[in-house]
């Protein structure tokens, strides 16, 4: 199956280091992270997990949920944990789904053959409170991902879905906007009463909205 932005992400019952799922009732209304793993006791994988897990705060705060998967079991998930926790320093409370049939991931595009037959790639998605698909980030087994550039870009979406604007290349939080086009010149400071910038009729920028 080929899944692409926009798309309403696929729903799922699995079985989980946490327990038993479903996927749309354990996101409710907040904002979904679902990141996969070619296997469980990989050295890459380890380190991803044990970051995610130390970023529990920073997720919280956005209202994002986070979940976990590889083709492994529930007992493997459960034991890799500890190794995890004692090697991160940390304490991993989200879900690790054990997608032994490989259900979640033939849903969601995640096993690539020429990659691999039988593990995924490290594929990622945020999905949006309407559970739509808002981004899709796939790395090679051996490339753990960025972690800051996934908050950040959650950062750039939620600003987005509230306030009618972009953010420029290398964007970090708390820097200027772009106004998105729909909105017309004139009507930008009743919107942005912060000021903005025309630097091109098509290039707007306003301090960011929510800082």
């Amino acid at each position: 199956m080929s899944i692409r932005i926009g798309d309403i992400a696929p729903n799922f019952k699995a079985k989980t280091s946490i327990g038993d799922i479903d996927f749309y009732e354990f996101l409710g209304d907040s904002w979904g992270v679902i990141f996969s793993h070619p296997a469980d006791y990989t050295p890459v994988c380890t380190t991803e997990l044990g970051r995610t897990a130390s970023l529990k705060a920073e997720f919280d705060k956005r209202d994002v949920k986070v979940i976990a998967l590889s083709v492994d079991s529930v007992e493997s998930h459960k034991s890799w944990i500890n190794d995890i926790n004692e090697t991160q320093n940390t304490s991993v409370e989200f879900p690790i789904i054990a997608d032994e049939d490989k259900k979640v991931a033939d849903l969601y595009d995640m096993i690539h053959p020429n990659a691999s037959e039988t593990l995924t790639v490290r594929s990622l998605f945020i999905i949006s409170p309407d559970k739509k698909i808002k981004l899709m980030l796939t790395y090679p087994a051996s490339t753990g991902r960025n972690f800051t550039e996934v908050l950040r870009v959650i950062d750039s979406l939620q600003l987005t879905a509230k306030y009618s604007v972009a953010t420029p290349a290398d964007w970090k939080d708390g820097e200027d906007v772009v106004v998105m086009n729909s909105i017309k010149t004139e009507d930008i400071p009743a919107k942005f009463p912060k000021g903005h910038k025309v630097i091109k009729p098509y290039l707007r920028t306003t301090p960011q909205p929510n800082k």
